[in-house]
Parts: structure tokens; C-alpha cells; sequence
């Protein structure tokens, strides 16, 4: 086997343009389907277009199906394949392989605590892959079994952000839903027994509305100031807004001291061709403590968590 050296990036399809521009300051970037790898140099701000990165990259030539599986079975259990190329020879491969679980996942649970690796072919005789990866979930997707009672799918973003984060909001919290309506997060919220206080100038969907421990306030949750509600476990944000805007509303409550939990969405605009923004992803990344990622659930949009996965 041979150290590639460097990362290699698993984009997010539809937006590979816009992993490719973020990686414009690293030299000799590869992209092979999805994957993209940046041999010489991690470029210099941070990556956030992307489900997984490949943190120790390397090469294999091989000459049959079982010498494949074997070299991965040598260092480890835990491999999700992530193929461009080689189909059927990969899924061979695979077959040799232990079998990882892959199915919808209830909601909640916590990530189990093991390494979670990922391959794949160049082609018929060229392997790549890495044993330790950012995400933990095969091939850095994850699927939840859906509940049709929520009045909006986006309760699946939520879904996925607390898992990420492993840790729940629960009866004795209390919440701040901004940008509320129709109450997909709020539903989330209070399902797991915690206090809600929405905010939306929309109301509510009636049943949502109608859940114990839901608060519903009518504003524009952007001019409430921290005072104006009081200390919160945690704030919740899916407001559709400029990024720069709900920096300005979060380092308001972060100077206030009244909240220590943070998920916010970060929407989006623009094309990487030159007007996407690239900067205030980067500004929330800067936050002591905080992360920034393109959930699975996300479409054009990141999302910022404090205390990030794994920091809290």
C-alpha cells in the first residue's frame, strides 16, 4: 500500500462546483466522480462542501477480488465503498467484505463509537481508501425513517444535526424555534419533552400549535434581542435569511451569555462561479468551539452547531 498523502473530499452532488472552488488554493487536485484529492497541500480556509473526508488516503494495486478484500479486512472491519468507475468488480469486492449496516435509521440514536472507512476503485486494479473518515455513517450518508406527522420534511435536518451532535434537547430544557413556521423543528422538539418557544411571522401548523410546552410568538425573530426572551438551553435557527444577517443575530446572543446550545441553517445564494459566498461560512467556522457541515439532509445550505460534534 501507498500513502497518498493529503485528503480526499466526497462532494456533495449538485455542488461539486462548489467543493472545487473552495479547493482552488491547493495544488494538484484529482477528482475521480466525487471524490476529490488534494495531495499537495489542505487548502488554507476551511472545507465545508462535502459528506465525508478521507483523512488518511491511500493507494493499492491488486491482482484478484479476494487480494482486494483482504488487504481492507487486514486493517479493519468497517468499509463503505464509494464507486465512480469498476462497478461490478467493486461490488465483488464488497461481497467479501463484512456486511455494514445501511438501513434507515430511527430517530433518536447515538453514532456508535467505532471507525468507519471507505474505498474505491480507480479502476479494475487501482484501490483507494482511507480507515479514518469525518463522518461515521457509511460512505457519509445517513437515511431516517420518516414519520408522516411532521408538517414539513425539514424535521429531517434536525434529525440529523442532533445525532451528529450526540446530544438531545429533553424535558427541562427549554427551546428557541426561530423562523418556526410550519413547525417541522418545533415538532422535533417537543416531541422529546422539551419547552418550545416559535418564532415565525407565519403561524404555526394547528397540531403543532396545539403540543404541550409549545410557545408560539408572533416576530420576526431576527429583531428580538437576547433581553427580549430571556436565557434558553438552546436556540434553534432555520430562518431563511442572508448569512451575514444571522451571524449579526448570533453574535448577539453569544455576547449575552444567555444561551449556550446553538443549530443554525446558514441558507445559502449564488453560484461558485464567481457570486456564491464563500466568506460567512468561514466566519461562523471561526467561533471558539463551533462547527460548520453540509449535512446529508441539507440542500443548498450548511449548517452551524456550538459546541460542535464531539466538543461539548
Amino acid at each position: 500500500m501507498r500513502a497518498l498523502g493529503g485528503l480526499v473530499y466526497q462532494a456533495v452532488p449538485a455542488f461539486e462546483d462548489h467543493l472545487a472552488k473552495e479547493l482552488e488554493g491547493s495544488p494538484q487536485v484529482e477528482s475521480h466522480g466525487l471524490l476529490y484529492h488534494a495531495p499537495a497541500s489542505i487548502a488554507e480556509d476551511p472545507v465545508f462542501w462535502h459528506h465525508n473526508v478521507w483523512l488518511d488516503p491511500f493507494s493499492f494495486e491488486f491482482d484478484s477480488i479476494s487480494q482486494a478484500a483482504s488487504a481492507l479486512r487486514e486493517i479493519q472491519g468497517n468499509w463503505a465503498p464509494q464507486f465512480f468507475t469498476s462497478y461490478r468488480r467493486g461490488a465483488l469486492i464488497c461481497e467479501k467484505l463484512p456486511k455494514v449496516p445501511n438501513k434507515k435509521r430511527p430517530f433518536p440514536f447515538m453514532v456508535p463509537p467505532v471507525p468507519m472507512g471507505a474505498f474505491s476503485l480507480l479502476d479494475d486494479h487501482t484501490l483507494i481508501g482511507s480507515a479514518r473518515c469525518t463522518s461515521p455513517f457509511p460512505g457519509g450518508l445517513i437515511e431516517f425513517i420518516e414519520d408522516p406527522r411532521p408538517p414539513s420534511r425539514a424535521y429531517l435536518k434536525l434529525y440529523e444535526a442532533l445525532v451528529r451532535l450526540g446530544r438531545f434537547p429533553g424535558p427541562g430544557d427549554l427551546c428557541l424555534d426561530a423562523g418556526a413556521s410550519p413547525g417541522g423543528w418545533t415538532w422535533v422538539l417537543a416531541s422529546m419533552g422539551a419547552r418550545v418557544i416559535a418564532v415565525d411571522r407565519s403561524p404555526l401548523d394547528e397540531v403543532v400549535a396545539a403540543m404541550e410546552g409549545v410557545e408560539y410568538v408572533k416576530h420576526d425573530a431576527f429583531t428580538l434581542k437576547p433581553h427580549d426572551l430571556g436565557p434558553v438551553d438552546w436556540l434553534f435557527c432555520d430562518v431563511i435569511s442572508y448569512p451575514p444577517r444571522l451571524f449579526d443575530w448570533i453574535e448577539a446572543w453569544l455576547a449575552s451569555g444567555l444561551c449556550k446550545n446553538f443549530v443554525c441553517t446558514i441558507k445559502m445564494q449564488g453560484q461558485a462561479g464567481g457570486t456564491a459566498d464563500f466568506e460567512s461560512p468561514r466566519r461562523f467556522a471561526a467561533i471558539p468551539g463551533s462547527a460548520v457541515i453540509h449535512l446529508c439532509y441539507n440542500k443548498h445550505e450548511l449548517c452551524w452547531m456550538l459546541p460542535g460534534p464531539g466538543l461539548s
